[in-house]
């Protein structure tokens, strides 16, 4: 993350410390719940073919709990950040009068910087959940099936080593998409219906060329579920592995794969969230 966004982000953290940090704890919670899910339910099944029924029980339990808690995250979510929102429209808006830009830019940067509170509201519990599964994930499956832990390992891996790439084309695609949404309401009150057309045409084919990049990560993050899931098949299948242990090894499996599919979604937004905190982050006021 470039040096504004951090400042940016830095700074609403700051002043908003006692808020979110509720929030967080909240996320922590569920995301320890959800990484013991697995494990869990393997041994609950284990208990329902023994005929153990009330410590089979014992996983509804948990489920109920991580939907209670998922349940007052969502409640205060929206009660902070709607919030937190607000305060920093009005900062930039007074900001940038002050500074005589012209209301279509003041329009544009005061919706691109729901992007600035979208990240603590949406991105980073996402980023939270999704590092703690992948990690999570691994490190039980290299408990649980080590052979499947390190192909799990290998392939998340190389996944790494080829971010760079994906990140700047991301980071090209939304400097020159933002820099068309700056200009809609001018296009809107001094351009003809030629003109017009014209910048939405190319607003678009930037969505396309973002949306196509998104659909390649997950193509590439399938195939490599795909042969993950035939190396777990092939390990469990040379073993006699009780119907639990085989639950918890494909879900933990599962979860690997699902939070990866998070990532693609998640880099697009980072380098979203690195154009806009350019534009915006200078109109944070110290007293948000």
């Amino acid at each position: 993350m470039n040096k504004n966004a951090f400042y940016a982000i830095k700074k609403i953290a700051t002043q908003n410390y006692k808020k979110l940090l509720g929030t967080f704890w909240l996320v922590l919670a569920e995301n320890v719940l959800f990484t013991l899910y697995p494990l869990i339910a393997g041994w609950a099944i284990n208990k329902i073919i023994s005929g153990e029924t009330l410590l089979a029980l014992s996983y509804a339990i948990i489920v109920l709990l991580g939907w209670v808690l998922g349940a007052a995250r969502r409640k205060i979510d929206t009660q902070v950040f709607a919030t937190i929102y607000a305060n920093l429209c009005v900062k930039v808006i007074m900001s940038e009068r002050k500074k005589s830009t012209d209301t279509s830019k003041i329009s544009a940067r005061v919706a691109l910087s729901r992007e600035l509170i979208s990240f603590f509201e949406e991105h980073l519990p996402t980023l939270f959940t999704t590092t703690v599964s992948i990690v999570g994930s691994f490190c039980m499956l290299l408990v649980i099936e080590p052979v499947v832990g390190v192909a799990s390992f290998v392939g998340i891996l190389i996944l790494w080593l080829n971010l760079r790439g994906f990140i700047r084309a991301n980071d090209r695609l939304y400097f020159r998409l933002n820099n068309r949404l700056e200009k809609d309401v001018f296009v809107i009150e001094n351009h003809d219906e030629n003109g017009t057309k014209r910048h939405y045409e190319l607003t678009s084919l930037f969505r396309i060329a973002i949306s196509n990049k998104e659909a390649l990560g997950y193509l590439i993050i399938g195939i490599f579920a795909f042969l993950l899931f035939g190396v777990a098949i092939i390990t469990l299948s040379s073993q006699n592995a009780n119907a639990g242990h085989i639950y918890s090894v494909m879900t933990y499996l599962w979860t690997l794969c699902i939070s990866l599919d998070d990532v693609p979604r998640l880099l697009q937004h980072f380098s979203q969230l690195k154009d806009i905190s350019s534009r915006v982050s200078t109109e944070i006021s110290d007293d948000l």
